[in-house]
């Protein structure tokens, strides 16, 4: 499952791009998401081998003869943009959301693959959790502060609707 939850009760935290109050107190609440990857990097290279082989298997009857050089350039194009394309789904799996909450504040940080990072913060006390259906089923907006922002869109609807329960349990569980 593509999230990540951090539980820190006191003190700062050990991980190396914790966000932390000035004070140095660890958050309350830390959860890290990214996108579900169902090819694991071993599995890439055992599926490009396969596939490799797999489409050697017509060349057989034709070594030795002109229809190869034919067929050949559309084989090996076919596996290169194959593996051009995984390649750019592992690059676009980078993506990381953290959001950690604090007594006083709230943080969201996304990371984008290029290396971008968009920072959203505000107040607890004024977020609210909304789940739409639209665009996506359970779609999941943190609005709060000047602005509405997504959180977890690459999530499954299920995971959202986990999310969502959780972090409005925090967020009771604060105003209290």
């Amino acid at each position: 499952m593509p999230i990540q939850r951090i539980n820190l009760t006191k003190g700062a935290s050990d991980y190396p791009e914790a966000l932390s109050t000035y004070d140095g107190s660890a958050p309350v609440y830390r959860v890290v998401l990214w996108p579900h990857r169902s090819l694991p990097r071993g599995g890439f290279v055992f599926f490009i081998a396969i596939t490799c082989f797999m489409l050697s298997i017509p060349l057989l009857p034709l070594i030795g003869t002109a229809a190869i050089w034919v067929l050949l350039p559309f084989l090996v194009l076919t596996v290169t943009l194959l593996w051009v394309f995984i390649m750019r789904s592992y690059r676009s799996g980078q993506l990381v959301e953290e959001l950690s909450l604090w007594p006083d504040h709230i943080t969201l940080v996304r990371r984008e693959p290029d290396g971008r990072r968009q920072d959203w913060s505000t107040n607890p006390y004024w977020v609210e959790v909304i789940s739409h259906d639209k665009p996506v089923a359970a779609y999941l907006t943190l609005r709060g502060g000047p602005r509405e922002v997504e959180l977890g869109a690459f999530l499954t609807p299920e995971e959202r609707l986990e999310l969502k329960e959780e972090l409005e349990e925090k967020l009771r569980f604060l105003a209290v």
